[in-house]
């Protein structure tokens, strides 16, 4: 009889690094599953793909046994490490700071294949560029040339921020300058000097 799965749970976790710690032991622990039993097994099953972020899908049953598949890496965790960068551009397709073949692309394609929404490898490869593309990084001969255009363009918008920006803190200077040295004026017009008139003759009557 086939036991009733209580809870599935999805995790991403270096490979072959699982402890029973934070964050495994914070999402499994309440579970109630061995956590020392599943790090061991995940440990083993992804030992050779050791320097990669694996995710895992555990489906914990009544008993408080459990099994897990694993799913292929992150497409963006394949593609840095390709890349050899840490981080992708900030600015997104707008600022390249990585390039990489076509045959870099369809070797990560070739691995996310099994959860990807493609029907060909064609069409894998064209996601896997894709998300390439909006971390800021080319692909020789597929859109290197579009992306190299783009940084170009924002490289100009750059310089026209800062043209502006620029300009706005001289205008607040000149501001902070005047303010510093001004002086008030008061014009008396010529009702007040009749008023003030007034004033010194009453006070000299009295």
């Amino acid at each position: 009889m086939a036991k009733n799965v209580v809870k599935k749970i999805k995790l991403q976790i270096q490979a072959g690094k699982a402890t029973p710690a934070p964050p495994v032991g914070t999402v499994l622990g309440p579970a109630g599953i061995n956590l020392q039993e599943f790090c061991t097994k995940y440990n083993e099953a992804t030992r050779e793909k050791m320097g990669d972020i694996v995710p895992v899908e555990i489906s914990i049953y009544e008993d408080r046994t459990f099994d897990f598949v694993l799913k292929t890496p992150p497409t963006a965790s394949l593609i840095l490490k390709a890349a050899g960068i840490e981080k992708g551009s900030a600015k997104g397709a707008n600022h390249v700071v990585a390039t990489l073949t076509k045959d870099d692309i369809k070797k990560i394609a070739e691995i996310k294949m099994p959860d990807l929404n493609a029907y060909d490898l064609e069409r894998a490869v064209n996601i896997v560029a894709g998300t390439a593309r909006n971390m800021g990084i080319a692909v020789k001969g597929l859109n290197d040339a579009e992306l190299l255009e783009q940084e170009k363009e924002a490289e100009a918008a750059e310089a026209q921020a800062a043209k502006l920006e620029a300009e706005l803190e001289a205008a607040e200077a000149s501001a902070k300058a005047m303010s510093e040295g001004a002086s008030v004026e008061v014009e008396t017009t010529h009702q007040d000097k009749e008023t003030e008139e007034e004033t010194e003759e009453n006070t000299s009557e009295e």
